[in-house]
This record gives C-alpha cells, sequence and structure tokens, in this order.
C-alpha cells in the first residue's frame, strides 16, 4: 500500500517521447511522517495517521498537541485505512519517490463549493421552458409533495435547491504519468478535484 498526502498545483500537458499529449494535474508534496499504527484491538479499526505540514503550537490546541508529543506541530493530520499495517513504521518518512510511472491511484478532496444553488443546476433538471409563456417560474422546482403522493408530505432525499459542492469526491484508477523526487511532485492523467492548494489524499491499494 502507498499513501501520500499532497498540494493540488495546478492543470498542464505532459509531451512524452512520442510527442502524445497528455492532460495532468501537478500534485507538490512537502513529505510526511508516520504517527501510529491504529489495530482493531486499540483502537476499533485498522489504519495508519500521517502527519504533513508544520503549524505554530500556540494555534493548536492541547489535545493535538498531546497526540503529536514526540513529532513536531504539523498541520495536517490524515488516517489511511489499512488492513496490512506490516508495510509502515512509526517516524517512517513518506514523500512521492514511493510511486513509479504507470501506478494506478485513487485520489480523495474536497470539491469546490458553489453555494446555495437552484435545482436546475444542482441536480440538472430542465426547467419548464418557455412553453405557455410562464415568465418568471422558467427554473422553479414545481410540486414537491403533497395531494395524497407519500402520505401528503415532503419525502426524505427530496431533490431540491440547496448547498453544492464542499464534498468529499474520491477519483478511481488515475494513473501517474511522471514522478520527480527533485522537486517532489507527481503527475496524475486527469483532473482531480479541489481548489489550487488544497490537499488532496492519494493512495493505492
Amino acid at each position: 500500500m502507498k499513501v501520500l498526502v499532497a498540494t493540488k498545483s495546478h492543470m498542464t500537458q505532459y509531451f512524452d517521447a512520442t510527442g502524445l499529449a497528455t492532460p495532468v494535474t501537478v500534485l507538490s508534496n512537502g513529505s510526511m511522517t508516520v504517527l501510529r499504527n491504529k489495530t482493531t484491538e486499540t483502537d476499533g479499526y485498522n489504519s495508519v495517521q500521517v502527519g504533513s505540514g508544520i503549524q505554530k503550537e500556540h494555534r493548536m490546541s492541547k489535545a493535538v498537541l498531546g497526540n503529536l508529543k514526540g513529532f513536531a506541530p504539523f498541520r495536517n493530520l490524515q488516517e489511511f485505512r489499512n488492513e496490512s499495517l506490516q508495510a509502515f513504521e512509526v517516524g517512517q518518512t513518506l514523500d512521492v519517490s514511493q510511486f513509479v510511472v504507470g501506478d494506478l491511484v485513487q485520489v480523495s478532496a474536497t470539491s469546490k463549493g458553489k453555494g446555495f444553488q437552484g435545482a436546475v443546476k444542482r441536480h440538472g433538471f430542465k426547467g419548464k421552458g418557455s412553453l405557455h409563456n410562464p415568465r418568471h417560474s422558467l427554473r422553479e422546482v414545481g410540486s414537491i409533495g403533497g395531494g395524497g403522493r407519500a402520505g401528503g408530505r415532503v419525502v426524505k432525499g427530496k431533490k431540491m435547491p440547496g448547498r453544492m459542492g464542499s464534498d468529499r469526491i474520491t477519483v478511481r484508477n488515475l494513473r501517474v504519468i511522471a514522478v520527480d523526487p527533485s522537486t517532489q511532485t507527481i503527475l496524475v492523467k486527469g483532473a482531480v478535484p479541489g481548489i489550487k492548494g488544497g490537499l488532496v489524499e492519494i493512495m493505492q491499494k
């Protein structure tokens, strides 16, 4: 199992030896440290906890500092579920060099927040169109319940306007196109969720 916490930099094109252009996302990493291995016996599940980035101690709670006792005050703490913990040692440093070209990885990040949106943009509703001159109700949702349907109530999960984005998104089977240990960057094919500068979790089982 290979895991890494990186920062989304930007998208660009990567040209191989034959001149073929591939759209890639550039992910940069400042390395991360294995803090502890959680097990089923002690924590109820198996995972590896890692820390990355540096934070000022006075900006951290005593609970977090106690969890980091013996380590630097890391800004970001992540956990990766892992059934086999033999590959990780406490205090071990992980960086992009563990990945090789051709690896298939899954990438998880928080998608861009888009605020409060209507049902047409949020769920892809068609809208009423211009038939019979609906005037100001072109993009309205329409009937949402009542009239005896579903017991005269609005059923749970009904697609309606609301907050859009800021969700945890996982994209699987992204191929590693290039790895540069000198600059601590890794290039994966295709788009990656999240904003520029946002944290990205990379994992290969």
